[in-house]
C-alpha cells in the first residue's frame, strides 16, 4: 500500500481528522478492502455493540405540483398540468393512520415547490398531523421547501422555521441537497437555491432547535472533487453546530442533540427524466464513498446507506464499509421509485440483511434512540404487513386498493 495512503487511513480509523484533499486522495487511490477496513474501524469505535438500526416510516408526499423542474425528478408537474394532484388532508391523515398501525414511529411529509403553499399549509398540515396522532414524528420537508414557503408568505427563512416548529415539525429532512457545489447544481436543479444557501437554511435550524439529516445524491456527471467538495461543506457547517453548542460533538456523545444527525448518501434513478442516465454512480464509487464518508465525518455521529437505491445487496455490503443504520423500510415511497428505483424490502428480510452481515438488529426512532434490540433470532418480528411499497403516484394502475395495508382505526 503506498505510505502516504496508509497513513491517511489509520489516522482516520484512529478518529483524525483527513483533509478534503487527503479524502480525493482515498476516494480514487486507496485499495478497496484497505479502505473498508479503516472505516469500518470508525464504526467499531463508535458502536462497540455492534448494533445496526433501522426505522420504521412513511414518506407522504402531499403534492407533486413543482414550479423548480428539477432535471433529475421524475415525480413533479408543473402548475396546472393535468397529472397534477394534490392529497386532501383527510388522505393524508388515513396514511398516518396506516403507517401507526404498522408500528411507524415516523411520517415523512414531502412534496413539491406548490406555488400557492406557504407557511400557512404547513402549519396546517403539521399541526393536524399532530392532532390526530401525537405520537407520530414529524421528519419532514428541506431546506428547499422552507425558502419556497417563506417566499410565497413572505416572511424571513427563521420566521418560517419557527412557525413550522411550533406547528409540530419535529425534525428537517436532508431533501433536495443533491449535489451542493455550483457547477453541477447547476446543471440538474438551476432553478434551486444554491448550495451555500441550502447550508444557510439548516445553519438558521439548527440555532433554533431542529436537528436534521444531509443527503448526496451520486451519479449525475459530479467529478469525483466535488463528491469530496460536498461532503466538505456539511462537515464545514456541523463544525460550526458543535462550536457554537447547537450540537454535540459525535465523537463525545454521538447521539446527541442538535446538528447533522447522519450523513445518507443515494444513487440518481435514471427512468422518466431530463437526464435520461446519460451518467451514473457505480457500485464501486458508492461503497468506496460510503467508506470515505465515514472517515472524513468525525463530527456526524451516523452513516445510512440506501440500499432502496443501490439494491440490497450493495446495502448489506455497506455494513462493511463503515455504516451503521440502513434507514427505513418505506411503508410509502413515490419520488425515487417514479426515476426508476424498485429495491423493496419487508422487516423480515431487512432485519435478515443485518444480522447475516454479523451485526444486531435494532429499530431506532428519529433521534437513533434504540427502541427494540433484536438479540437473538427467536425474538425478531414476523409481521409479514411490514413492506415497503410504491404507491399509486409512483405505480402504473395505483390507487388506495393496491397498498398491502391494514385500515386506519
Amino acid at each position: 500500500m503506498n505510505a502516504e495512503i496508509d497513513s491517511i487511513l489509520q489516522r482516520a480509523a484512529d478518529g483524525g481528522r483527513i483533509t478534503p484533499e487527503e479524502a480525493l486522495l482515498l476516494y480514487t487511490d486507496a485499495p478497496f478492502h484497505g479502505l473498508g477496513e479503516a472505516a469500518d474501524a470508525v464504526r467499531r469505535r463508535r458502536y462497540p455493540d455492534g448494533i445496526v438500526t433501522y426505522l420504521i416510516d412513511r414518506n407522504i408526499n402531499y403534492t407533486n405540483v413543482c414550479v423548480t423542474a428539477c432535471k433529475f425528478c421524475a415525480f413533479y408537474r408543473a402548475p396546472k398540468h393535468q397529472e397534477g394532484w394534490s392529497h386532501p388532508m383527510e388522505e393524508i391523515l388515513h396514511r398516518c393512520g396506516e403507517a401507526l398501525d404498522l408500528g411507524a414511529t415516523q411520517v415523512m411529509l414531502q412534496g413539491g415547490h406548490h406555488p400557492d403553499y406557504g407557511v400557512e399549509y404547513y402549519e396546517t398540515l403539521f399541526s393536524s398531523v399532530k392532532q390526530a396522532y401525537p405520537q407520530l414524528v414529524i421528519h419532514s420537508i428541506g431546506p428547499s421547501e422552507i425558502l419556497h414557503m417563506a417566499k410565497v408568505s413572505g416572511v424571513s427563512i427563521e420566521d418560517a422555521i419557527l412557525r413550522i416548529k411550533a406547528a409540530g415539525l419535529d425534525s428537517i429532512a436532508g431533501a433536495g441537497a443533491e449535489m451542493l457545489p455550483d457547477r453541477p447544481r447547476k446543471a440538474i436543479a438551476p432553478l434551486k437555491e444554491s448550495g451555500a444557501r441550502w447550508l444557510e437554511v439548516m445553519a438558521t435550524a439548527h440555532r433554533n432547535g431542529l436537528s436534521s439529516t444531509a443527503t448526496m445524491m451520486m451519479g449525475t456527471g459530479e467529478t469525483n472533487a466535488e463528491r469530496i467538495e460536498h461532503i466538505r461543506m456539511i462537515r464545514d457547517v456541523q463544525d460550526l453546530a458543535v462550536a457554537n453548542g447547537y450540537a454535540d460533538s459525535a465523537v463525545e456523545a454521538a447521539d446527541g442533540p442538535g446538528g447533522f444527525r447522519s450523513f445518507i448518501p443515494w444513487t440518481y434513478q435514471p427512468e422518466n427524466n431530463h437526464l435520461k442516465g446519460r451518467t451514473q454512480a457505480t457500485r464501486i464509487e458508492y461503497l468506496r464513498f460510503v467508506a470515505v464518508s465515514r472517515l472524513f465525518f468525525d463530527n456526524v455521529a451516523h452513516l445510512q446507506s440506501s440500499w432502496l437505491t443501490t439494491g440490497k445487496d450493495v446495502g448489506q455490503l455497506s455494513l462493511h464499509m463503515g455504516v451503521d443504520d440502513l434507514g427505513s423500510i418505506m411503508l410509502e415511497e413515490n419520488v425515487i421509485s417514479s426515476a426508476g428505483a424498485r429495491h423493496r424490502s419487508n422487516l423480515m428480510e431487512l432485519i435478515s440483511m443485518i444480522r447475516t452481515a454479523g451485526r444486531t438488529p435494532a429499530q431506532r426512532d428519529t433521534l437513533y434512540r434504540h427502541l427494540t434490540v433484536h438479540e437473538n433470532p427467536a425474538d425478531d418480528p414476523t409481521d409479514e404487513r411490514v413492506a415497503s411499497h410504491f404507491s399509486s403516484t409512483a405505480m402504473p394502475g395505483g390507487g388506495r386498493k393496491n397498498l398491502p395495508l391494514v385500515e386506519a382505526s
